[in-house]
């Protein structure tokens, strides 16, 4: 059964940030930490991301219409600087799908199947590294089952963050492809 075509888009912080705030202020988004934002709040965040070098926000399309978003960081610069040690290729990432009230099936394994798939489609990443936090005990197994390995518990300033890593060949084999 497939699930449709997804596709990525650069975000554009002003005319998307009033559906993302409905996506980020949604219970379900409770770790993206935005609970109480409002539409500036959101707005003035995503310009904040779309005027920094090294941080870059996408909106994912499920057959042509927004699904979820993804975000796309150099920590060496963001997020993670200082708390580990990155090496050359490592890309980090966020992504949050989009609340619905009629969930499919394998949607959101599908969702960070094609993040991850985007991601690797540039030669230049080795490693993907992720931050969530510990208690998030759904996305750790949605990180495992394309191929994240957790390498240890760290402080940032918001969280108790689970510090994992996937390497291309890690995604590959979490997909079945022959590497």
């Amino acid at each position: 059964m497939s699930i449709g075509t997804f596709t990525l888009r650069p975000l554009d912080p002003l005319k998307d940030a009033e559906l993302l705030h409905g996506w980020v202020t949604h219970p379900k988004a409770a770790f993206w930490m935005m609970q109480d934002a409002k539409l500036q709040d959101v707005e003035r965040e995503y310009m904040r991301i779309a005027a920094h070098e090294h941080h870059h926000a996408y909106l994912g399309l499920h057959d042509g219409r927004p699904a979820f978003l993804m975000e796309k960081y150099d920590p060496r610069y963001v997020e993670l600087a200082g708390l580990y040690d990155p090496e050359p290729g490592d890309v980090g990432m966020h992504f949050l799908v989009a609340p619905t009230d009629r969930p499919v099936h394998g949607f959101t394994r599908a969702v960070i199947t094609a993040v991850m798939a985007e991601l690797f489609a540039d030669p230049r990443t080795r490693r993907v590294v992720v931050e969530p936090d510990v208690s998030n005990k759904a996305v750790h197994a949605l990180n495992e089952a394309v191929g994240f390995v957790p390498a240890r518990e760290i402080d940032k300033p918001e969280k108790r963050a689970l510090l994992s890593f996937c390497t291309r060949e890690q995604f590959e084999a979490a997909r079945g492809v022959a590497v």
